[in-house]
């Protein structure tokens, strides 16, 4: 049996280092299932370390793809409950493919009621918003989110205002997002408003930044020195310095905590996370097939993009 990866022997622009290949699977390695693949979506956390970015620890030759929900269709006896049903195949080599090979203690079974496109999105966003809020409470605190319209400060916001946040505001980039930030009740901000910017950071406890750069510097320089500035992102390609000792800066990488979860541990996160994800609001998907992973790249880079490019395995 084939299968059709996208994998990447070289770091680079996404676009030209990908590169589909057809090859024979091999065998299934003890401990491991073999999961026919539903769906994978594209996230920053996809491409980024296409471009080297990580290199140190992304050693090549890999296949693009750390999400997405597939069928068991191979197990040990020891796993053979599995066969049939839905699983996140996490912490294998790739989910840009058709069939991933992953570790059989660490997929996550899915529940029968979450739809699989939802299922195959509840790991990287999920997970590290659920793990920033447990670590940085917002508890009776005013919260404020950069790239608010992203799919991470989404359910940061509407989780942070569900753990007892004060106020939650959203820096957007683009007005599109205006409208939907107010229906969970973020409050919205424009990036460009500079005036509104300082003068909301000026009363914010805890800051969840994705961005970076000069407005990571700008609210770092309006916060009080009481606050808490927790960057997870620098979507803006750029870093950011700090002018003054406080407010506090902690960075949050999801990756330096995933050793340290025991397998009770990763499985107990993601029976939480179902709970939440079902009840809240996220971004609509629009599927691609695989054989169109290139114009799934260019959908992801548009600006002001309210859909979620997902690769869908099957045709």
């Amino acid at each position: 049996m084939n299968n059709l990866a996208l994998w990447y022997r070289r770091f680079g622009e996404p676009a030209a280092v990908l590169q589909p290949e057809n090859a024979p699977l091999a065998p299934l390695g003890p401990g491991d299932l073999r999961v026919r693949m539903l769906y994978a979506p594209v996230n920053a956390s996809d491409l980024i370390p296409l471009t080297g970015a990580y290199r140190h620890r992304t050693p090549l030759p890999a296949v693009a793809g750390y999400e997405g929900v597939g069928v068991v269709t191979q197990a040990s006896e020891a796993f053979a409950h599995l066969i049939g049903r839905r699983v996140l195949p996490l912490r294998g080599h790739g989910t840009w493919q058709q069939y991933v090979d992953c570790p059989a203690e660490y997929a996550i079974p899915v529940p029968d009621g979450i739809d699989s496109l939802l299922a195959a999105r509840a790991y990287i966003n999920p997970l590290a918003a659920q793990m920033m809020l447990e670590r940085y409470s917002p508890r009776g605190k005013r919260v404020l989110l950069t790239a608010a319209g992203s799919d991470c400060a989404i359910l940061l916001g509407q989780w942070a205002r569900g753990a007892g946040a004060e106020a939650v505001y959203g820096i957007h980039r683009s007005p599109v997002h205006a409208g939907r930030l107010s229906s969970m009740g973020i409050i919205p901000v424009d990036q460009q408003d500079t005036a509104a910017i300082s003068a909301i950071a000026a009363g914010a406890d805890v800051v969840y930044d994705a961005t970076g750069g000069g407005l990571a510097e700008a609210i770092l320089a309006a916060m009080p020195q009481t606050g808490i500035f927790v960057c997870y992102g620098l979507l803006s390609g750029q870093t950011f310095r700090q002018q003054r000792a406080l407010p506090r800066v902690e960075w949050f990488h999801i990756r330096n905590y995933l050793d340290a979860l025991s397998v009770e541990m990763w499985q107990a996160q993601f029976r939480q996370i179902w709970q939440t994800l079902s009840a809240s609001q996220y971004s609509s998907a629009t599927l691609y097939p695989l054989t169109e992973w290139q114009v799934a790249l260019r959908n992801y880079q548009q600006a002001g993009r309210l859909s979620k490019p997902v690769l869908a395995m099957e045709e």
